[in-house]
């Protein structure tokens, strides 16, 4: 329990570091109330999918996975994003077609990536309840919450003003980005925080192309797809 408190304090104060940083960059012109707003999302996103960090003792089926913690973190995702607005947060089928063509070449180049990547690895034992798993829960509620509504939310706070290859991008790409490499790479234990490097490249560089396909596309249906296929493609292959 420390540990996991810890490891929360370091991931939000990362992050939160980020938005600072974004806030000089910008001359303070940053709505704060948003970005207090995420920060405090991530507390409560971070509660949920640790199921109260143990104390939650709920269990759909015995299982090595997560499955209630991230149906409880999708369920927080799914209310902000009625509140906020689900379109806004890219909970929706409809596709910008100006942008699709663009974001179904990157993720054509992604697939081919994931299954080089998968041919040169070696496979590990399949197992069903894993792979149900990973075809479903990480891309419905990492992108969801990463790519939706904290996404949205740090938008607000910074606004989106540059546009990159058409898509409209601002500092909450980055710092949403790196908010998702840190849940990946940060952690805490011993007594001191531990952060692997290449984790985080791995995670936080993909998540920036993800976000580069959710604003480009208005939806987050293709980043799910890519999601769940880059973690189950090293399963299958």
């Amino acid at each position: 329990m420390p540990d996991a408190i810890m490891a929360l304090a370091g991931w939000i104060g990362a992050t939160a570091a980020a938005g600072l940083v974004a806030a000089v960059a910008l001359r303070g012109r940053v709505k704060w109330l948003w970005l207090f707003g995420a920060l405090a999302l991530m507390a409560a996103y971070d509660a949920l999918l640790t199921r109260g960090y143990g104390h939650i003792p709920i269990q759909f089926w015995p299982s090595d996975w997560n499955w209630e913690g991230k149906a409880m973190a999708l369920a927080l995702s799914l209310t902000v994003a009625l509140l906020l607005g689900a379109r806004r947060c890219g909970l929706t089928l409809k596709q910008d077609r100006k942008g699709l063509k663009g974001a179904l070449i990157l993720s054509g180049l992604l697939v081919a990536l994931f299954l080089g990547l998968a041919l040169y690895f070696p496979t590990p034992p399949l197992n069903a309840d894993e792979l149900a798993f990973q075809l479903t829960m990480p891309g419905l509620d990492e992108e969801l919450f990463y790519r939706g509504v904290l996404l949205l939310m740090l938008n607000e706070a910074f606004a989106r003003p540059l546009r990159v290859l058409g898509a409209p991008m601002g500092w909450g790409a980055l710092i949403s980005s790196i908010a998702f490499g840190l849940a990946h790479a940060l952690g805490y234990s011993d007594g001191g925080f531990t952060f692997d490097a290449m984790t985080m490249a791995l995670t936080g560089g993909p998540a920036l192309l993800l976000v580069w396909v959710r604003e480009k596309t208005g939806s987050l249906l293709l980043p799910v797809l890519l999601h769940n296929f880059a973690n189950t493609v090293f399963l299958i292959v």
